[in-house]
């Protein structure tokens, strides 16, 4: 495991966990997330299980997991890592754009998915938002994918959305479309500040971690109807 680093004005990077049974993919993705001057890898597991310790001793920002691996998937182990008190951000790892898998994991607590071809500016980015969680990683396929998965499984009951106002049901509906708080912004003709204010209110009363949990109830609860073609 390697000690954090500091950027030249000793501010905290923000400490990346890396799960994959794939040895060189794990070491790819490592070697990569340690170019960057704010972020550091704490440590890599193979597995699930393994991930689940690696976690919890070195108390991690984000990790970066794979959706398919032997003893324990990434499924389970996104499950257990995002139970306790001010968990990680995950992001999940997949190689394919429309893994059922993936949503699965997203409903247990992951922040977003990435694809295992991502550019390595892509991964720099996605580590940076998802850790800041303000935005939900890839919105258009996570967007398809979402309304693919919940348009062919029955959907549970409803959350109750009355506790938001007509204003913060609009950001909600816009957060399932994908939009940053910019885009939100100018679509509703407000600040950025009003927009960051009206989505800490949302996650705050419908007892949400973050926009991709947003995301996934916008969906089950009817407000966004997924489209017949799924995207």
């Amino acid at each position: 495991m390697q000690q954090p680093q500091r950027g030249p004005a000793s501010q905290p990077t923000t400490q990346v966990v890396v799960v994959d049974d794939q040895e060189v993919v794990r070491a790819g993705f490592a070697a990569l997330l340690d170019t960057q001057p704010d972020l550091t890898v704490v440590g890599t597991a193979a597995d699930g299980v393994e991930a689940v310790s690696v976690c919890r001793a070195g108390r991690p920002d984000v990790v970066l997991m794979d959706v398919r691996m032997p003893t324990m998937d990434g499924i389970q182990a996104t499950r257990r890592i995002t139970a306790v008190a001010d968990p990680p951000r995950v992001l999940m790892l997949t190689t394919f754009d429309l893994d059922e898998h993936v949503y699965d994991a997203l409903v247990a607590g992951a922040s977003g998915f990435l694809l295992k071809d991502v550019t390595a500016e892509r991964l720099f980015d996605a580590v940076r938002v998802v850790a800041a969680g303000e935005a939900l990683l890839a919105p258009s396929v996570t967007r398809r994918l979402i309304g693919e998965f919940t348009r062919l499984r029955p959907r549970p009951a409803g959350p109750e959305l009355g506790a938001l106002t007509p204003r913060e049901t609009d950001v909600l509906r816009l957060i399932a479309e994908g939009l940053s708080n910019a885009e939100i912004a100018g679509r509703l003709v407000v600040g950025e500040e009003t927009v960051k204010t009206h989505v800490s209110r949302v996650l705050r009363k419908l007892d949400l971690r973050d926009r991709a949990q947003a995301v996934v109830l916008a969906y089950e609860s009817g407000l966004v109807i997924p489209r017949v073609d799924g995207r």
